[in-house]
């Protein structure tokens, strides 16, 4: 196939690359001459690279848009078939099997030579064929020096890595900025608002994973009327106008939308609501390549997994390029694309995100060839985050932002799929009146004191101590947010920084999910309000158990401050998540209006922390900062952990929490699992 006639807007250089990478791989697929164990590896990969260029080929020629519902379907689960089911046991993407064939040497660094070339799948069906030509290069410069010679020096390949992603660099730094804030880019938004969404053939238009539940979760919102389609975009659009009034500050051009394939006609539905609000959707295909992750959770156009064990076993995957001149010339990178796209970034107002919440739970097991930062590595990574964000909030300001959020279930939830969703959709439309007036009452007595305690019942071994903000003017100042259901849907918490000093004990939960990922007897412990121990019961090596957490929870920092306390009051959420048995599936959006939550890492004002807002009684909200995030006045670096993980003990493993006040008196709020204080019983209806 020639490309040269059909790109017009590309250079010359790049067709002819282009061109020839293909030429050879087709060769490769002929007549491979790989020695030894290698042959079959670098077959396979080259016949995957192949399978792509044929999709490629389809879609330019216009044979991609006839074929049939069926034979779509036949063809997305072959390009996904290695890492799916079984087969994962023996495919070269698995660490562990690669090492095995391979050699424990060279298997893991080609096992992520064919993660990084599985990317190529987005790249195919975007038409982006500058990043097809430079991944092609990448497996033909590393299949050379197996072609030569048995077994070519590691350093060797390994210099090949690194060389890829420091040299594109720019490249990649460019994708991540204009993934980020420009409306430009428009293959994900055409697809939702120009394709008919009644031909479930629009599902595969992306080259994402399409499972059944992306096809019943899109069959299932077909049967809704236009007005309840209407209704469900409203309460997400509605929800992120509100946080900009309330938090003073105006919206700009353009809105980052994040969701889940099967929602097409509720996105729909709101591009048009943005449009009319004067904003352009920015909407990008979860970018697949290592550059661009920082750990298995994914964002923008997204789906079901294809496998969870198969992210988790690369997330980590950096760790074959990363060190101090990578992450120095990344972030110079950073900043020039930043600086080129400065006027897409100046728009930006923030992300508008739909989540989804029910797939199958997923416990990871931990690969011994499976890529893992060393010390040095750890450091690096935590020093990218800090400086990156202090570029990105050059460009972006956090004070001139907002966002919105809300989540639904999918069907792998269950039986109860339809019931369940019906019942999200009641609670993410609560009277946000009623939950205002009933959280008042909870602000009013936790303003009263100068801690909170808060202790867990039965096997809950919680024992903490809050410390909070010390109120100058009672009359005009708040300690905690009351939160309306505006930013952060459903409706149902109060919530606060509080101070680090004095906030002691253990935080402690039996079982929960966070970021995907699930924990079994979990506990922190505390002291000045930051972690100094911490363990699992996942692996039976606590060294195991340090490491899930520190990589997945702490993000390799050696430590973390508690950002947020906040108490639960959504108990028809609760309910829900009990009658239908699904706490274990419940997002962390939801699970934290279910009882008393503390979040490690920043604060929940995080960039934001001088910014004026109110609670809708007038009083303003105070206790915005703590101990770490005022150093952004001498040393950002140090102020921000760029993170925020909530952890929320459920009602029925909670004694109490009473608020003590400088007397010595306490007040109860909640005890043995039930709201005590005066104004709060209807929240027990629920209980």
């Amino acid at each position: 196939m020639n490309y040269q006639n059909l790109f017009e807007n590309e250079s010359e250089y790049i067709i002819e690359r282009m061109n020839l990478a293909r030429g050879r791989i087709d060769e490769i697929n002929i007549s491979c001459e790989a020695k030894g164990c290698f042959k079959d590896y670098f077959e396979k990969v080259s016949g995957f690279i192949g399978m792509l260029y044929k999709v490629f080929d389809e879609k330019l020629e216009g044979k991609w848009e006839n074929k049939s519902l069926s034979n779509l379907k036949t063809e997305n689960a072959a390009l996904y078939a290695d890492i799916t089911g079984d087969a994962y046991a023996t495919s070269y993407a698995n660490p562990d099997y690669a090492a095995k064939t391979l050699g424990e040497k060279y298997g893991p660094l080609l096992g992520f030579l064919y993660s990084e070339i599985r990317g190529m799948i987005g790249y195919t069906f975007e038409g982006n064929f500058e990043l097809m030509t430079i991944f092609s290069e990448l497996f033909l410069e590393i299949y050379l020096y197996f072609e030569e010679d048995a077994e070519p020096l590691y350093e060797d390949i390994k210099g090949v890595i690194y060389s890829f992603f420091h040299d594109y660099s720019e490249v990649f730094s460019e994708i991540a900025v204009r993934n980020n804030c420009d409306s430009d880019l428009c293959f994900v938004r055409d697809i939702v608002t120009e394709e008919d969404l009644s031909d479930l053939r629009y599902l595969y238009k992306s080259g994402i994973y399409i499972s059944e539940n992306e096809l019943k979760m899109a069959e299932y919102l077909s049967s809704f009327s236009e007005e309840e389609i209407q209704k469900m975009a409203d309460t997400f659009t509605e929800g992120y106008r509100k946080g900009f009034e309330l938090a003073g500050i105006k919206m700009k051009g353009a809105v980052g939308v994040h969701f889940a394939a099967g929602f097409e006609r509720i996105i729909k539905a709101a591009i048009k609501n943005f449009e009319d609000m004067g904003l352009k959707s920015v909407i990008y295909q979860s970018p697949l390549s290592s550059y661009f992750k920082r750990s298995s959770a994914k964002s923008g156009y997204v789906s079901t997994s294809a496998n969870r064990q198969y992210d988790f076993d690369h997330a980590n995957d950096q760790a074959f390029y990363m060190d101090k001149s990578f992450v120095n010339r990344r972030l110079e990178t950073l900043k020039s694309a930043y600086e080129k796209y400065s006027d897409k970034a100046r728009v930006y107002s923030g992300p508008a995100v739909m989540e989804t919440f029910g797939e199958k739970n997923f416990e990871p097991v931990n690969k011994e060839a499976a890529a893992s930062y060393d010390k040095k590595q750890q450091e690096l990574r935590v020093y990218y985050a800090n400086e990156s964000m202090k570029i990105t909030q050059e460009y972006i300001p956090g004070d001139e932002r907002s966002f919105t959020i809300i989540a639904y279930p999918v069907p792998d939830i269950g039986e109860d799929f339809e019931a369940i969703f019906k019942k999200t959709a009641e609670i993410n439309t609560l009277d946000y009146v009623k939950y205002r007036d009933i959280q008042q009452h909870l602000i009013d007595a936790l303003d009263k004191g100068e801690r909170v305690k808060v202790k867990g019942c039965g096997e809950n071994r919680t024992d903490m101590t809050v410390e909070l903000y010390k109120l100058s003017n009672p009359k005009e100042e708040t300690i905690f947010e009351n939160c309306v259901a505006d930013v952060n849907i459903p409706v149902g918490e109060v919530f606060t920084s509080p101070v680090l000093e004095g906030t002691n004990g253990t935080l402690h939960v039996s079982q929960v999910y966070l970021n995907g990922l699930k924990y079994r007897d979990l506990f922190f412990d505390f002291e000045n309000g930051k972690t100094v121990a911490y363990g699992c019961k996942n692996f039976e090596d606590d060294k195991e158990n340090e490491k899930y957490i520190r990589e997945n929870v702490l993000f390799d920092h050696e430590s973390l401050p508690i950002g947020e306390f906040a108490i639960g009051t959504n108990t028809l959420a609760y309910k829900m998540g009990k009658e239908f048995g699904i706490f274990d599936k419940l997002p962390i959006l939801i699970a934290e209006k279910t009882g008393p939550h503390f979040a490690l890492g920043d604060t929940c004002y995080s960039h934001q922390e001088d910014m004026v807002t109110k609670n809708p009684d007038g009083k303003k909200i105070v206790a915005r900062d703590n101990s770490v995030s005022v150093l952004r006045k001498t040393d950002m670096s140090k102020a921000y952990m760029n993170c925020h993980t909530d952890i929320t003990i459920p009602f029925e493993e909670l004694a109490y929490i009473s608020v003590e006040c400088a007397d010595g008196t306490m007040i109860d709020l909640i005890k043995d699992g039930r709201f005590v204080l005066p104004g709060t019983e209807e929240l027990n209806e629920s209980l």
